[in-house]
């Protein structure tokens, strides 16, 4: 591993890795969300909840927004919410 345990010298990429850590961080909040907002809806259809469909609506708009300002990729937030959909309505294949 290069560079592994070393500091930077440079001002600039000081203040890069900062940024870096604090986008970081942020991502992984709203990935962790993601993972959560999913899961309940998944749940929720699995058991036939009445209140799935506001768990997949509210799910789907994390995926949206989340893949909008760039913290998923929007490819994975489609595919996602083609999965989450394809389940809600009992489809195979």
């Amino acid at each position: 591993m290069v560079g592994a345990g070393r500091v930077a010298n440079i001002k600039g990429q000081i203040k890069r890795n900062r940024q870096n850590e604090a986008r970081r961080a942020r991502n992984k909040g709203v990935r962790s969300e993601l993972k959560s907002r999913v899961k309940a809806a998944r749940e929720a259809v699995a058991a036939g909840d009445a209140a799935a469909g506001d768990q997949i609506r509210l799910a789907q708009k994390r995926l949206d927004k989340a893949a909008a300002k760039g913290r998923i990729h929007p490819r994975q937030a489609a595919r996602r919410t083609s999965r989450l959909m394809k389940r809600s309505t009992g489809e195979t294949s």
